[in-house]
């Protein structure tokens, strides 16, 4: 099944994924730096990677909502893709939260609540990016319907019918 949104020829939401992924993560990273360290530049990167991380996923989950939008109904894609989306959206909400609550907290130091968020949220974030691993790579979702190993290039506009590809 085809991705709906595309850009050169490639679907737009896994290109999306990756900034909101790696800021989120980062943030976590830049958070234990700090807790070993105390150096206050390492709290204020992971509260901008966060920043950045928030603005990044919403950005992704537009591309990927019109994305779940054209997987049939009653398909086991359509249920994974539900989990994925909302486990995701979850992500999201958990760092904005600790995002909030490192704001409002007028400290440099995050508060053990926000770091507790951000830690679940890298967790769930897991689980949700397996899941979409599982719709990709064993339910095909996104995936082109004229795709092998030997398929033109994406910027091409003709088409390889599905008939003649090689097995």
């Amino acid at each position: 099944m085809e991705s709906r949104a595309k850009l050169l020829g490639h679907p737009v939401h896994p290109m999306l994924v990756v900034f909101p992924l790696g800021l989120l993560i980062a943030s976590v990273v830049f958070d234990v730096l700090f807790m070993a360290t105390g150096y206050p530049v390492f709290a204020e990167v992971a509260f901008w990677n966060i920043a950045g991380g928030i603005v990044g996923g919403l950005a992704a989950a537009v591309f990927g909502l019109i994305d779940y939008y054209a997987i049939p109904h009653g398909t086991r894609a359509r249920r994974i893709g539900l989990l994925h989306g909302l486990g995701n959206v979850t992500v999201v909400a958990l760092f904005a939260l600790s995002l909030w609550i490192r704001w409002t907290s007028g400290e440099i130091a995050p508060p053990l609540v926000a770091l507790a968020l951000s830690f679940m949220a890298v967790g769930l974030g897991a689980v949700a990016g397996w899941l979409g691993g599982e719709l990709v790579d064993r339910l095909g979702v996104g995936v082109d319907e004229g795709a092998h190993l030997d398929a033109p290039s994406s910027l091409r506009h003709e088409r390889v019918p599905v008939t003649n590809r090689p097995m």
